[in-house]
């Protein structure tokens, strides 16, 4: 899906990123361009990805980039078509270069360019609020209702017979058909993802974007954040609570009911089906199946099967966790 949210200066050759970032490449590799930095899913033989850990082992071995950065352990798991970059630190060179290719991307500033709706081609056809901003390139289906004081950044998409509340802001975000958003909620920012340093942490620049599939329901104060190369995603029919985070590159399924005060770390994957209760966490960069019930209050830091019932800290099996809780 093309991203239309973030301005790319590209091509750079491999080698003009290795004398950046000081790492070596074969010589007769060293003129080949690379137009874009992208996921291992996503990337093809045009651009660079990277590779840092085992848990995506499965899809590195498949990649279609020509470059990937990545460790000593872990080169030999690239298709012969992938040259590796070897680098101490893989996620900082990987922020580092995203940040040559999006410079703008790190910053999460108000967008200048919005204006009333009012004034726009829109005053006519969407029902809306006292002081509704929208920027430029927005795009709204029929029926669509915004309340008071909401903005709705350039380039956003929203489909048919969506109602957005009072005091949302949406920036980096496509919206499908029959999507109701409530009050107060933040959708699109960055992501909470920097390198601390003790004189300045540095940013990990976020270029993705939120998908919200149709008939989802996003409670009040809720936030999603955008992701960082790959896109944040809530699949048809997901309802979330009140104050429900969720975090940079998740996955969350189809038919999926998320309750109040809920948190989602990132880059974690949910299958179609699941029931998760208040306040409970999802630790990153796990899989959670289909079917799934997740009991209010419960961590969960570890991968969970389809069809499972879990509760507790860490969340296990409800019913060991009753047994052991008599």
């Amino acid at each position: 899906m093309i991203n239309h949210f973030f301005k790319k200066k590209s091509p750079f050759s491999i080698s003009e990123l290795a004398d950046l970032f000081n790492f070596t490449i074969q010589s007769s590799l060293k003129d080949k361009e690379i137009f874009d930095i992208k996921d291992l899913i996503e990337a093809s033989k045009s651009d660079i990805t990277f590779f840092h850990s085992k848990k995506y082992e499965n899809i590195a071995a498949n990649t279609k980039a020509s470059f990937c950065i990545t460790t000593k352990n872990l080169k030999n798991i690239l298709p012969k078509t992938c040259e590796a970059i070897v680098v101490e630190n893989v996620l900082l060179v990987t922020a580092k270069i995203t940040n040559i290719f999006y410079p703008d991307a790190a910053t999460d500033d108000f967008d200048q360019r919005v204006s009333s709706l009012d004034k726009t081609l829109f005053g006519k056809t969407v029902k809306y609020g006292i002081n509704v901003l929208v920027g430029e390139n927005v795009k709204f289906g029929k029926n669509c209702l915004i309340g008071h004081n909401t903005i709705i950044e350039s380039n956003v998409v929203v489909g048919d017979n969506c109602s957005i509340g009072s005091n949302v802001i949406i920036r980096n975000t496509i919206i499908k058909n029959n999507v109701n958003i409530l009050d107060g909620c933040v959708i699109g920012k960055k992501g909470f993802g920097f390198f601390p340093n003790q004189k300045k942490n540095f940013r990990y620049p976020h270029i993705g974007m939120v998908i919200i599939e149709d008939d989802c329901e996003i409670g009040c104060g809720s936030t999603i954040d955008r992701g960082s190369l790959s896109n944040t995603v809530i699949g048809k029919n997901t309802y979330l609570d009140n104050q429900v985070h969720i975090a940079h590159n998740n996955k969350i399924g189809n038919n999926c009911i998320i309750a109040g005060q809920v948190g989602l770390a990132g880059s974690s994957t949910l299958g179609n089906n699941v029931m998760i209760g208040g306040q409970a966490g999802i630790s990153g960069h796990l899989k959670i199946g289909s079917n799934i019930q997740i009991g209010g209050g419960s961590g969960v830091i570890n991968d969970i099967s389809d069809n499972s019932k879990v509760m507790g800290y860490p969340a296990t099996n409800l019913k060991n966790f009753i047994k052991d809780n008599k």
